[in-house]
């Protein structure tokens, strides 16, 4: 399928690896342009050159902490206009309810939910201003069903989810379509700290950590970031333009709910 975006401009953050890395690629063969995101240089450029020989598209690659605002500063100065927004950010540790202050809600906050909100009212009237636009956030199926164990994510990206949900109605109009996407696990580094932690805490090895999260999946697998990716390259194209403000779980069926 012909997405119709060749030669548009997207912004990806946190794009040097997992999720992002897959939205990234597949808005890459889609023939966008990029700019790609992370606080780490060296893995940040080698996605970067593996991209530009790869799909032949050019990237730029800013290594910078979008948290910050010296990091938005220096990433919105490099992207310039862009026609694609993907806001990414690791999650905040796990714990129990009883382990975290003010402090780390704060953290969580300006990672997972102030961070992306003034990166779109940055970049949304430009967007306006073209009468096109794509903003994508990559949030946590935990905005859908809470982890107990992920109470700082639950509340940062639940934030982040009622702003959009405002928001995208406001600027649908103008051709901007915001959404969100909601993975579950999928085979990245966030997964491997996961089943480290239930590895460590259960004292089995990391493949039963792993066969034990796997059977809790209807699909009885973890997702790739290639077919996140697809996902989010679908809702950045021209077919997508009447879906707005929603929230696409892509977890193999984990989240056992009817609507």
């Amino acid at each position: 399928m012909d997405l119709g975006i060749k030669g548009k401009r997207a912004l990806v953050c946190a794009s040097s690896k997992g999720l992002g890395r897959g939205c990234a690629e597949a808005l890459a063969a889609a023939g966008v342009d990029l700019v790609l995101n992370a606080r780490g240089a060296e893995a940040l450029e080698e996605t970067a050159q593996h991209i530009r020989d790869t799909y032949g598209v050019n990237v730029t690659a800013v290594a910078a902490d979008v948290a910050t605002e010296e990091g938005r500063k220096a990433l919105l100065d490099a992207a310039g206009q862009v026609d694609i927004l993907v806001n990414n950010a690791g999650g905040p540790p796990p714990g129990l309810w009883s382990d975290w202050d003010r402090d780390d809600f704060i953290q969580a906050l300006d990672a997972n939910m102030l961070a992306p909100i003034a990166l779109m009212k940055a970049i949304l009237p430009g967007m306006i201003e073209q009468g096109w636009g794509r903003v994508v956030n990559i949030t946590s199926g935990s905005v859908k069903a809470p982890v107990p164990l992920l109470g700082l994510s639950n509340s940062a990206r639940a934030g982040l989810t009622g702003y959009v949900a405002g928001t995208a109605r406001q600027v649908a109009q103008h051709g901007v379509n915001i959404n969100n996407m909601l993975p579950g696990i999928h085979a990245t580094d966030r997964a491997v700290s996961l089943d480290t932690g239930v590895a460590n805490a259960q004292g089995i090895s990391m493949e039963e950590a792993k066969a034990q999260r796997e059977a809790t999946i209807p699909a009885r697998r973890y997702g790739t970031s290639a077919e996140f990716g697809a996902m989010c390259a679908f809702l950045c194209s021209q077919h997508a333009g009447f879906i707005v403000g929603q929230n696409i779980v892509l977890d193999g069926g984990a989240i056992n709910a009817t609507i």
